[in-house]
């Protein structure tokens, strides 16, 4: 079987130009020459509301308000907006594995987040589940 891959953007402007923006479809071309189409973008939101929830907590061992989030998982090369940042900080809040206090910096207030010791534990355990993931992703790479 032959598969291609291939992006789709839904707009050339590059605020918007992020993988939440693009469809990704894999073209598999079977025997017979029918050709199926998986809309895999699906499948990566899946992939991404669990690594994000992981960057998450992995920020916040210091205080720091979502816009500094955003630009600090930013940088390191993870793009994410304000509107799926903002409601996983309410939910992670809302079940105890981060604190929010509100603060006024810089003349404006913010809602400064910090991981509890809840969030700790809960991130040892996901750290813990996503290396052994990685591991058997690996074997089944060949090693890589």
């Amino acid at each position: 079987m032959i598969v291609q891959i291939k992006i789709q953007k839904f707009s050339d402007d590059p605020l918007t130009n992020c993988v939440s923006h693009s469809i990704i479809v894999i073209h598999g071309i079977k025997k017979g020459g029918v050709i199926v189409e998986i809309d895999i973008a699906t499948f990566e939101t899946e992939m991404n509301r669990g690594f994000l929830q992981i960057l998450v907590l992995l920020c916040l061992d210091q205080s720091m308000y979502g816009y500094k989030m955003i630009n600090v998982i930013s940088k390191i090369g993870y793009k994410v907006e304000e509107n799926t940042l903002y409601p996983l900080l309410r939910r992670l809040e809302s079940k105890g594995i981060i604190s929010g206090k509100w603060e006024v910096s810089e003349n404006r207030p913010k809602k400064f987040y910090k991981i509890t010791p809840e969030g700790k534990r809960l991130r040892k355990k996901l750290l813990k589940i996503w290396k052994n993931q990685n591991n058997i992703i690996a074997k089944f790479n060949g090693g890589k």
